[in-house]
């Protein structure tokens, strides 16, 4: 993890290709939100930000994880649907698709794009409008439609 100092006041992660999907190294902005879990974890573990128990956690679908759904009661959340719920929030808030495009990571295969990508200054303002109450915070499809596949499991 890098910090961009005080004209930027954030943190950005560079996420290897190894471990990313399209092999490709994914670079990480976060948000307000995003950086004040990130500091309150500073310190906790040498390497990683999130540990148990001193060890780093290398995955996230754990018991941790499938207890937090269960609190909140959205058992049927997966983690990739909280990528999903990010895009949206970022098109309601009217962040322009390149900019989407490299702050969820999808590959762009327009040349243009390419050299045109975002700086590392409006991507960190795009990531913090999904912060914003303007946002269009709205219950994520996904959300809508676990409510709705649970209340057809209980008429049926």
């Amino acid at each position: 993890m890098g910090d961009y100092g005080p004209e930027l006041d954030t943190s950005v992660f560079i996420i290897p290709g190894v471990v990313i999907k399209n092999r490709e190294d994914r670079l990480i902005v976060l948000n307000q939100v995003a950086k004040s879990v990130v500091q309150e974890r500073r310190d906790k573990h040498a390497t990683h930000v999130f540990s148990f128990q001193g060890h780093s956690l290398t995955g996230i679908n754990n018991s941790a994880w499938k207890r937090a759904r269960a609190t909140v009661g959205l058992i049927q959340v997966r983690v990739h649907d909280l990528k999903h719920t990010f895009g949206r929030r970022l098109r309601a808030a009217g962040v322009p698709l390149e900019t989407r495009k490299v702050l969820l990571g999808h590959r762009n295969g327009d040349i243009t794009s390419h050299y045109s990508a975002p700086e590392l200054a409006e991507l960190l303002e795009a990531a913090n409008r999904v912060c914003a109450s303007e946002s269009g915070k709205t219950p994520a499809l996904v959300v809508l439609k676990q409510k709705a596949l649970i209340e057809t499991s209980i008429t049926a």
